[in-house]
């Protein structure tokens, strides 16, 4: 019979918790948390599931278990756990998390940060105390996998609609006419073994030889002829411009178009972006006036569109800002009595349930009230 796991006492959890978020997950190896170290003894190593060490593990596992929605966007955002946080300084990672609940950066300091750090505190106590797996015993049955395509059926207008959510990567779509992606206002793709959205695309639309070797980067090539034709290679287009390329080598799932959303604005000498939730719904809005324009001239006509939470990567804003912005142009098209077939991509399931939390039909009635 396996010993039972020493339950770590929550305020030195805590403790340390207040530690790393201080320090940031780049900068766990540095760190004295004997308590987390004890804690991720308890869980199994070498699934390959999280990036970092073990004590990195914990931490992500503690915060995936804490339901999803503001809560956990803000504990990602404050340990440096979302994508592309890792490395930011604890001041920008707790400005994030403050924008998360909408408050200032001194308020979310004082009032909401401990109740954030203290809840990861407690999911990595409850790991220890409900036996998580330990080395060389074996892993829990589970009772099914999370779904990857979910079908939500929100209220617009007094009627429902269906939305399709997929959770997984954007190359794994099929049978979709339209793919949404987000761009710099340059239409500058990244490079191709990146893994943003847009690199994704780039690189699943580009045609190889049996080997492997590049033939064609269609999808960029494309791109650039759409800049040079309009006048703008070189030049900054107004957030929001739309910008059209065929899918390339995803034509062969299903995939027919591409439509480039500019909704990054580089800042001058950095590496950084700008990204405002009214230049994602205008981009968005635009997006349905082309998928109109060009329906009919193909066969058979576009029906159905597909968007990622643009700008809730390095764009910075959080899923929920992103969701809000995109919804508002999707929810005005809709209301209008348009019948395109709407799908959304995400990653992760944590974000797939926050979208499907926000459309639930029950919660949209009550803001009807």
């Amino acid at each position: 019979m396996p010993p039972s796991p020493h339950v770590p006492d929550h305020g030195a959890v805590l403790a340390e918790v207040r530690k790393v978020r201080r320090a940031g997950v780049v900068r766990l190896r540095a760190l004295d948390v004997p308590a987390l170290a004890g804690a991720a003894r308890e869980l199994p190593r070498g699934d390959g599931e999280s990036p970092g060490g073990p004590v990195e593990k914990v931490l992500r596992l503690a915060v995936s278990r804490m339901g999803g929605g503001t809560l956990q966007t803000a504990a990602e955002y404050s340990l440096g756990l979302a994508q592309g946080t890792r490395d930011w300084p604890a001041a920008d990672r707790r400005r994030r998390a403050a924008q998360v609940y909408g408050v200032s950066v001194e308020r979310f300091r004082k009032h909401h940060e401990l109740m954030v750090l203290g809840q990861v505190a407690e999911q990595v106590v409850q790991l220890v105390a409900q036996g998580a797996p330990r080395r060389g015993s074996p892993p829990p049955p589970y009772d099914r996998m999370p779904a990857a395509h979910r079908t939500l059926r929100p209220r617009i207008d007094r009627r429902t609609v269906p939305v399709t959510l997929h959770v997984h990567s954007v190359d794994l779509l099929r049978d979709i006419d339209v793919v949404v992606s987000p761009s710099n206002t340059y239409f500058a793709l990244p490079a191709p073994y990146k893994s943003s959205v847009s690199a994704t695309l780039r690189r699943a639309g580009a045609h190889r030889d049996p080997v492997g070797g590049l033939v064609d980067d269609r999808i960029d090539d494309e791109l650039r002829g759409w800049t040079a034709r309009h006048g703008a290679p070189g030049r900054a287009a107004q957030p929001g411009t739309v910008a059209v390329t065929s899918a390339g080598a995803l034509a062969g799932q299903g995939i027919r178009r591409i439509y480039h959303v500019a909704v990054a604005v580089p800042r001058p000498e950095t590496n950084d972006y700008d990204v405002q939730p009214a230049d994602i719904t205008r981009g968005v809005a635009r997006v349905f006036a082309l998928l109109a324009e060009e329906s009919g001239a193909h066969d058979p006509p576009l029906r159905s569109v597909c968007l990622p939470l643009l700008g809730a990567g390095r764009g910075g804003l959080t899923p929920l800002e992103s969701f809000g912005a995109l919804w508002a142009a999707v929810e005005a098209e809709l209301a209008r009595g348009a019948d395109w077939e709407i799908h959304f991509v995400v990653r992760r399931h944590a974000r797939a349930d926050l979208l499907e939390r926000l459309l639930a039909p029950n919660s949209l009635a009550e803001d009807d009230q």
